[in-house]
């Protein structure tokens, strides 16, 4: 193996330890950020229709800007291009507000079946659902960055994948905040935080997977594996989401967010521990390829072994 090779291959299996404390400190400061509207009860009945209007728009785009602001904080030594990383989080929002509600509720026309049974809800929400938006941020992801020079790490997968479902979840939360003339300050910026960690973290699962496709050798269902796998986290995350609150006597928003939050940790958690086997074993195959091309020639000037 050549220098070269060895070098990539060193460079392929770096562990980005600045991407997992950003998504730990963009998980504190998004509880904090929904603590601090919900000490504000009153503001919503004291606040004009425009104005919650706006402030539902500027509290959609936070969780975005709350988690690339930590990441560029802390990556400052060896940091993913801004432009690259912003713009596939645009490519994700104009994807899902190009093809989301067209297509969902255009061609398969959701909201006239998905809710009429429980099984209904949860196949059609991974099904349809779930498969369609993890679709879109593979197709995101694919046809943007993947083959760019600057995808050079397995945990590239994670970062891209993942600002690519922060898109998804700002453009459904913008939505959300516009067909109801606002938004409440105290739930609405629960369900705003709730979809933006549930987007992220089932983006980051196919992310690694698509990171792993990208620098090794995999099987041809094994990207079809990681979208499946993400979009049924997806449909039964939230057909678990909406059971509970359906059969609850008075809805607790609290409850989604614990929830959520517990979902995103340990979903990230897993992802953060297989990027780290993977990297723990190419590292290994390195070492023992760098000692191997290291050992002396033991072949004499006449071609004879010693």
């Amino acid at each position: 193996m050549t220098a070269d090779e060895l070098r990539r291959l060193d460079r392929v299996a770096h562990n980005r330890l600045s991407l997992w404390v950003a998504l730990v400190m963009a998980l504190i400061g998004l509880t904090a950020f929904v603590i601090l509207f919900n000490l504000l009860p009153d503001v919503g009945e004291e606040t004009s229709r425009a104005t919650l209007m706006l402030l539902g728009v500027l509290i959609s785009l936070a969780p975005a800007g709350l988690w690339l602001g930590v990441f560029y904080r802390l990556d400052r030594l060896e940091p993913e291009p801004k432009q690259l990383v912003a713009g596939v989080f645009v490519l994700g929002a104009l994807a899902t507000a190009a093809l989301h509600q067209p297509v969902l509720q255009g061609l398969f026309d959701v909201d006239q079946w998905l809710f009429d049974h429980w099984w209904a809800q949860l196949l059609g929400g991974i099904l349809v659902v779930g498969f369609f938006e993890q679709w879109l941020i593979f197709l995101t992801v694919r046809y943007s960055v993947y083959t760019h020079r600057e995808f050079d790490e397995r945990v590239d997968g994670v970062i891209y994948a993942t600002a690519a479902g922060l898109g998804m979840a700002t453009v459904l939360n913008i939505v959300y905040v516009v067909e109801r003339g606002g938004v409440d300050l105290d739930i609405g910026s629960i369900r705003i935080v709730v979809n933006a960690l549930a987007y992220a973290s089932f983006a980051g699962i196919q992310g690694y997977f698509m990171g792993q496709a990208r620098f090794e050798t995999t099987p041809v269902h094994y990207l079809p594996a990681g979208l499946s796998l993400a979009a049924v986290a997806n449909g039964l995350f939230f057909f678990v989401l909406a059971q509970s609150g359906s059969g609850a006597l008075s809805y607790w928003p609290w409850r989604d967010l614990i929830l959520t939050t517990v979902v995103a940790v340990a979903a990230l958690s897993v992802v953060f521990w297989l990027v780290a086997r993977a990297n723990e074993e190419t590292l290994r195959l390195l070492r023992q390829r760098g000692q191997g091309s290291q050992a002396p020639d033991r072949t004499d000037a006449t071609g004879g072994v010693d």
